[in-house]
């Protein structure tokens, strides 16, 4: 056997145990937390060695890691942990897995250099007194050894487990065929690509039609390439719970196809989602499936891991047998599964899982990243952060007394900052210092109140703490990536205020998220042109690009835009009759499933209110604001075979992207907008900040995202190379040619001219014939 393993892994496999224990202690963030280590080492003098590298081997069990410090003086190894609060609050089964790390460590250095015996220490250090709190204790290196075997055993079974799993899913994953008799047009040049760019340790910007079968053809090539490219996990990213189906569907498809391949695939959901009790606190005093949480977890991870096909149904299945908490059991299989398919937040967001399990175990990790044009916006939206005026006046009179001073100090400067502000938007040049010491310092004040007293704190205190949290820590990389605006609206007779720190441009946050991956493949239907996503994203120099060619024939899509109907603010009042016209004819001509979309819910609602007021005998179907799951649901549902109606969406919304509705269940789609963002102070903010750093302002703000939505909801009507149909664009501005030049190259658009708007009450006398 020759298996590697992390000491702090080799020790959270084999000496945790008791109960999960997550009572809200703010712990140090990682930048906190080198910071004390330095302050602790710092304090050792210049003979004290910090950082060393140490390993060893047992029955092919290779063992390795970076001890925190050593002094040879006084023969003491050390074994640094960073807190806040009082050091008596550390759990027990918590300090007894800092022990057997360091004890690991006291043997691996006992080895190294034959020592008879040695101290060890445990340093315990308070990032906010400063105060370190010791506890040593005196080992012969006889007894470290019988400890670390005794380690090295418990993990034996699993370590030589785990190397048969990889040797038979690298053997069964070369014997992989491709699950259908052919591939569909575009789908091999899809793979190859693909297989090339993971083979050659690239990133591939892959554009590829909607339903030319992108899941299967990006699944199927990286899972062939784990062997030759030695590579350990496959993390699948979605923007959207239908992205996570359509990877499993696919990845059950391959397994159809080869019963036997030992492949783990793990559906990985959010914690919200994946909760019993959401009432109940995540320690074992209050939530019975924490009590005991590490002692029932071996045989549970077991008993998951033979399973292989861990969807979100069976992982809670399998933890609810152990009685232990799913969502904590589906973390800890992330440890151990070869694909995982989750939310892009789990890899590309500040505190994701997925990229901190790949940095700490030194994984060779592919990533691939569905419907890659939702990251631009997903990216933004990961590294902001708002904080709300009225929220920080609720707290004043629920906030404990001990956070009064910090209270109002923050308050005080709030107030100064907005004091002579006339507008109702406005950006300032750089961070206000007085007003981030008082936050931080309000932040400072939280932390040692939440230390102090984990337990029985107000909900409105938590969210705000988290919130302040965040905007401190992206405070610190405050850059031309951002900006800092405040927006004021009015609340009864006060002025009100938000702050935030709004990204303008994720590329510095992603791109080392990207550097970490052996290789990355972001595909969609929508990344024209590549030099947008590549300066968005912060994908690397010599990023490939590849647009897939079409299995579709022009045939099958009759594409017309209206060359004299403007759907532009200023004219849409005039717009409404002429489309209602349009679509009830296009209804009358040919009676099926048709979608319309539109840029707001006014406009869409005010079309409603004129077809149903002149047309009642057309079946609508009206999209709402905040619908629920189960409402989308009965929405898709109501378009069938059989049906005749007309559903009225919002263009980028729920669904304008992500959903199938093929054959008869829609046969048409009419578009009335380019898609463009609303012409708003924040919109404006991101144009003027891309004009600065690449020169196109108004394409990257608004051009090219509006047009994405666009033919992402065009994608809906042809889904089959079976599949006929008719997109309808609504605007003159579809007949220039930048915008053309953006539209899916296999369209043959034709010009439409609209005759004059005929009388309602004719037209409606023309449909009842």
């Amino acid at each position: 056997m020759n298996y590697r393993v992390a000491v702090r892994a080799l020790c959270a496999f084999t000496a945790r145990e008791g109960d999960l224990d997550l009572r809200f202690t703010p712990a140090p963030s990682p930048q906190e937390g080198i910071a004390g280590h330095q302050v602790v080492t710092g304090r050792r003098g210049t003979h004290y060695l910090s950082e060393l590298a140490l390993s060893g081997e047992y029955r092919g069990l290779l063992v390795s890691g970076r001890a925190d410090g050593y002094d040879p003086v006084l023969n003491r190894l050390e074994e640094i942990k960073t807190h806040r609060g009082k050091v008596e609050r550390i759990a027990d089964n918590q300090r007894r897995l800092h022990w057997a790390q360091v004890k690991v460590y006291g043997w691996l250095l006992c080895a190294s250099r034959q020592l008879p015996e040695i101290e060890l220490a445990v340093i315990y250090y308070n990032i906010n007194t400063q105060k370190e709190t010791a506890c040593r204790e005196q080992f012969r290196a006889g007894e470290l050894r019988d400890f670390f075997e005794l380690q090295c055993e418990r993990f034996l079974d699993w370590a030589q487990q785990e190397l048969e799993h990889r040797q038979a899913r690298d053997a069964s994953l070369e014997q992989l065929e491709f699950p259908w008799p052919s591939f569909r047009t575009g789908q091999r040049q899809l793979a190859a690509e693909v297989y090339r760019a993971t083979r050659d340790g690239k990133t591939l910007l892959a554009q590829a039609t909607t339903g030319i079968g992108k899941t299967l053809g990006t699944l199927f090539p990286q899972l062939k390439a784990f062997p030759g490219q030695r590579l350990d996990r496959l993390f699948y990213l979605t923007a959207r719970t239908p992205g996570r189906q359509l990877a499993l569907d696919a990845l059950a498809t391959l397994h159809a196809r080869q019963p036997q391949m030992p492949l783990r695939v793990l559906e990985h959901i959010a914690r919200d989602k994946a909760c019993e009790h959401p009432q109940r606190a995540c320690h074992g005093e209050s939530c019975p499936l924490a009590r005991g949480f590490h002692d029932r977890l071996p045989a549970a991870r077991q008993v998951a891991v033979a399973a292989r096909w861990l969807t979100r149904e069976r992982v809670r299945e399998i933890a609810l047998t152990h009685d232990i908490c799913p969502y904590y059991l589906s973390q800890e299989l992330c440890h151990w599964a070869d694909v995982v398919v989750a939310d892009y937040n789990y890899y590309f967001d500040s505190s994701a899982l997925l990229h901190a399990l790949t940095l700490v175990n030194d994984w060779r990790v592919t990533l691939l990243v569905d419907e890659a044009h939702n990251l631009v916006e997903r990216g933004r939206s990961m590294y902001s952060a708002e904080l709300d005026q009225q929220r920080l006046h609720g707290l004043r009179s629920t906030a404990p007394a001990a956070l009064g001073p910090a209270l109002d100090r923050l308050e005080r400067h709030w107030r100064q900052l907005v004091r002579d502000q006339q507008q109702d938007y406005q950006v300032q040049p750089q961070l206000p210092d007085l007003f981030m010491l008082s936050l931080q310092k309000l932040v400072g004040a939280i932390t040692d109140h939440l230390a102090e007293q984990p337990e029985g704190n107000d909900a409105a205190l938590l969210r705000f703490y988290l919130d302040a949290l965040l905007f401190c820590r992206l405070a610190e990389h405050f850059a031309e990536h951002s900006i800092f605006d405040i927006s004021l609206r009015r609340h009864g007779r006060r002025r009100l205020s938000t702050l935030c720190l709004r990204n303008l441009l994720p590329a510095p946050f992603l791109r080392g998220r990207f550097a970490a991956a052996h290789s990355s493949t972001l595909f969609s239907a929508t990344l024209t042109p590549a030099r947008y996503q590549q300066d968005m994203l912060g994908l690397p120099e010599g990023t490939r690009w590849l647009d897939v060619a079409s299995p579709f024939s022009p045939e099958q899509l009759q594409v017309r835009y209206v060359s004299n109907l403007s759907t532009r603010y200023q004219h849409r009042a005039d717009s409404l009759l002429p489309i209602c016209q349009l679509i009830a004819e296009q209804y009358r001509q040919r009676p099926g499933n048709y979608l319309a979309f539109f840029s707001s819910y006014r406009y869409l609602e005010q079309v409603v209110e004129l077809l149903q007021s002149h047309w009642p005998g057309i079946p609508l179907q009206v999209q709402s604001a905040g619908m629920d799951e189960a409402a989308r649901r009965a929405f898709l549902d109501s378009f069938t075979g059989d049906s005749r109606q007309v559903g009225f969406a919002m263009l980028g919304g729920a669904f304008g992207e992500g959903i199938d509705l093929p054959g008869e269940r829609l046969i048409g789609a009419f578009i009335a907008t380019l898609g463009l963002p609303q012409v708003n102070p924040v919109t404006e903010q991101i144009r003027a900040r891309m004009d600065q750093l690449f020169g196109h302002g108004h394409d990257y703000a608004y051009l090219f995202p509006g047009l994405q939505k666009v033919v992402q909801a065009a994608g809906r009507v042809i889904r089959s190379p079976e599949d006929q149909g008719m997109l309808w664009l609504l605007d003159d501005r579809f007949g220039q040619p930048r915008v053309r030049q953006l539209l899916p190259g296999w369209w043959q658009v034709e010009r439409h001219h609209l005759a004059p708007p005929m009388l309602p009450g004719r037209m409606a006398d023309l449909f009842s014939e």
